[in-house]
């Protein structure tokens, strides 16, 4: 099963591409939601590089558990005649509370300058989930992902390191 995101976001690519590896961007995304902290004694990373591990427990408001993730990071870069897209796949995989029934965990988010428009983002977000549990967990995680959507609307332009003269 799927949940697709397509937005054009105002920030440019690096800026959003740069949000995508920060741990901290992307709590922000989730905030005050979702809940992650890591589940290792050096902490969450400043920013995740391909590779990386981190398992994270999430909670709801901070206060309700909701189970531990693997976060598993890897990257790759696809040259499209508008221009390059860089996309950023977290391939980990939930391992403990609800979502821990799911056998596929895929979420990949691919950036790319909006065609003609170098300064602002095309962010296509997409999440692949199966297992029996998968259509009970769909319309749940679909409603994260329209609450996630917002929230990138809504921080995108913050993301860049020097914002633009009021």
């Amino acid at each position: 099963m799927r949940i697709l995101l397509k937005l054009e976001i105002d920030c440019d690519p690096d800026a959003a591409w740069r949000a995508v590896h920060s741990p901290r961007a992307v709590a922000e995304l989730y905030g005050p939601l979702l809940q992650l902290e890591p589940l290792v004694p050096s902490g969450m990373p400043t920013a995740w590089e391909p590779g990386d591990d981190v398992p994270v427990s999430l909670s709801a408001l901070g206060v309700l558990p909701m189970g531990r993730q693997l976060i598993h990071m890897s990257e790759r870069f696809v040259d499209e005649p508008a221009g390059r897209v860089r996309i950023f796949r977290d391939s980990g995989i939930p391992l403990t509370g609800p979502l821990s029934s799911l056998d596929v965990w895929d979420h990949q988010m691919a950036i790319s300058p909006v065609p003609g428009h170098p300064d602002r983002t095309l962010w296509r977000d997409r999440l692949v989930i199966g297992g029996a549990s998968a259509p009970l967990l769909w319309p749940v995680l679909w409603s994260t992902w329209q609450w996630r959507a917002a929230r990138i609307r809504a921080l995108a332009p913050t993301w860049a390191h020097d914002p633009a003269a009021a």
